[in-house]
């Protein structure tokens, strides 16, 4: 009687185990639901709203103020002469981005333009009549 427990716990247990592992296993980008929410491979078919817009502030805003603060300029870029008495600074590409940086930049823009408080969306959102005063 134990070796009859003992050999259909072990078949069922095969079973169910070796059944679970399939020589085909259905890989995230095979699976035409997955791929209809989010595409698994990685390869954004057109930018959207929020890409665009975000990169617009960056190229219109964000670089034109943080190239012009003088300690970014020494820390993080480097010289180039453009004629006898110019020179300009430009973003070095080879080097690796730091956290500090980062850090260092985002000061530079909050330097160059400081936060209103009463255009600031903490007011906009304290003056709604649930959220708010």
């Amino acid at each position: 009687m134990r070796h009859f427990i003992i050999l259909s716990i072990s078949a069922l247990s095969v079973a169910f185990f070796g059944g679970c592992s399939s020589s085909n296993p259905i890989a995230p980008s095979q699976n035409r639901a997955l791929n209809s929410i989010s595409n698994s491979n990685g390869i954004a078919k057109k930018e959207s709203y929020m890409q665009k817009s975000m990169d617009k502030w960056l190229k219109k805003k964000w670089t034109p103020i943080v190239s012009k603060d003088k300690e970014i300029q020494k820390k993080y870029m480097k010289k180039v002469k453009t004629s006898d008495k110019e020179v300009k600074y430009k973003e070095d590409k080879n080097r690796s981005f730091t956290l500090q940086e980062y850090v260092d930049k985002s000061e530079a823009y909050m330097k160059a333009r400081p936060n209103d408080y009463n255009n600031s969306n903490v007011k906009k959102m304290e003056s709604l009549p649930v959220i708010g005063k």
